[in-house]
């Protein structure tokens, strides 16, 4: 009986739902965030009978023919692009995104790693880095004497200093860009990594190229929407039981089945 089989791969469809959305609901509060959406697609088919294949001898063509499935896969779990709600934090080195991009940071091993998390931090030695430590690119160094810290939309970051009225400009942050968002890696603490099927990493400063621009003093919060996560929930709950239930029902029928004298 395929039933149990079908039932059990819907079963096991609806689980991965709910994964995705407790993940989504887990990251609420992760600044830069964007939800996943978990995709389906049918499994493979049994052709008991093709359509349009020949039924009589006088040339008579089924219309539709008999095609059993056989349950449902995972097809991709996918982000869901949209930027979030900006926030305001009042934070020199905290930067928001507006719009497309990513900064890029310097992985230990020397690789690059690209993010939406803007809460940026600087070293006892001055450098900015993330909220990991790792290096933001193109490696900049806030000079220990610095008052206070200004960053335009272009990505220009200005010193002030005590001793002088006009600011000194330290450094330039840029963003990167991908062909396919939706294809880079995620690997954890904010960060992605490039693919094959993202694309390479298209460089530019902010503003041009259809890159987002900066806000200092805010960040990008998650994009995740409760109401409709707690909808997804449900709807993915109710599958699950539904699914039980055909197994129910198929094991009651194989046990007439097997009482049948």
């Amino acid at each position: 009986m395929k039933a149990l089989q079908i039932a059990a791969s819907g079963m096991v469809a609806q689980q991965m739902r709910v994964d995705v959305v407790s993940n989504n609901l887990a990251n609420m509060s992760t600044t830069g965030y964007n939800a996943r959406r978990a995709d389906f697609a049918d499994l493979h088919y049994q052709q008991l009978a093709r359509p349009g294949s020949v039924s009589a001898s006088d040339g008579t063509v089924l219309p539709t023919g008999v095609q059993l499935g056989l349950g449902v896969r995972p097809a991709a779990v996918s982000v869901v692009l949209a930027q979030g709600p900006i926030a305001q934090t009042g934070g020199d080195l905290d930067i928001a995104i507006e719009g497309k991009g990513y900064i890029e940071v310097t992985l230990p091993g020397g690789g690059a790693a690209y993010t939406r998390d803007g809460a940026l931090k600087r070293t006892g030695d001055g450098l900015i880095v993330n909220s990991e430590g790792y290096e933001v690119a193109p490696g900049i160094t806030i000079p220990s004497d610095a008052r206070t810290l200004a960053i335009n939309a272009d990505g220009e970051i200005y010193a002030y200093f005590a001793d002088r009225i006009e600011p000194e400009q330290i450094g330039q942050l840029s963003l990167v860009g991908f062909t396919n968002d939706k294809g880079l890696e995620a690997i954890g603490s904010n960060l992605f990594v490039e693919t094959e099927a993202s694309g390479p990493a298209l460089q530019s400063t902010p503003g041009e190229n259809g890159l987002g621009t900066l806000r200092q003093g805010y960040l990008e919060e998650s994009s995740v929407d409760a109401v409709r996560e707690v909808t997804e929930l449900i709807k993915a709950q109710r599958g699950y039981e539904l699914n039980a239930k055909v197994i129910t029902a198929a094991d009651q029928m194989l046990s007439a089945t097997s009482q049948v004298r």
